[in-house]
């Protein structure tokens, strides 16, 4: 697998994205804030991340999805890898990643990957989102935000 930033003349892959984003428009804004990565296995894009500096020192993953049919496949936890080696590489200090309440697999793949829960953001996803999101039969409410120090 190869896992490779995308140019500036291509199309970032949105309906990847969406999997882990269901907000085109919040998918947007943070695309021009940030750079998005591929991952390529076979000539065929099969994972997705966008990493994006916030505080001097901090970069945070703000998307990570995986082709439905490549799942379960260690591709996720590649690119969560290979998002903290950039981050370490690029001279941050810490990594974060935010994700729902209801995201069961996501939580336990980040704390697998080393990050540690440093906050909840009560109702991001009420407050930012007009269409319910439910995971697992468990209504997505709150943003659990996890921290890893490099």
């Amino acid at each position: 697998m190869n896992i490779r930033k995308l140019l500036k003349d291509e199309v970032p892959p949105i309906e990847l994205l969406l999997l882990a984003d269901p907000s085109e428009e919040m998918i947007m804004g943070y695309l021009q804030r940030g750079d998005c990565y591929v991952a390529e296995l076979n000539k065929e894009v099969v994972g997705v991340f966008v990493l994006l500096p916030t505080r001097p020192g901090t970069m945070e993953i703000v998307n990570v999805a995986v082709s439905k049919e490549f799942r379960g496949k260690g591709i996720g936890k590649q690119l969560i890898q290979d998002a903290i080696e950039k981050a370490r590489v690029g001279g941050y200090n810490a990594i974060e990643i935010g994700t729902g309440n209801s995201s069961i697999n996501q939580l336990a793949l980040y704390q697998k990957c080393g990050f540690r829960i440093m906050a909840i953001d009560t109702d991001f996803f009420i407050r930012n989102y007009s269409e319910e999101i439910i995971e697992y039969g468990i209504q997505c409410r709150d943003m659990v935000r996890l921290k890893l120090d490099l």
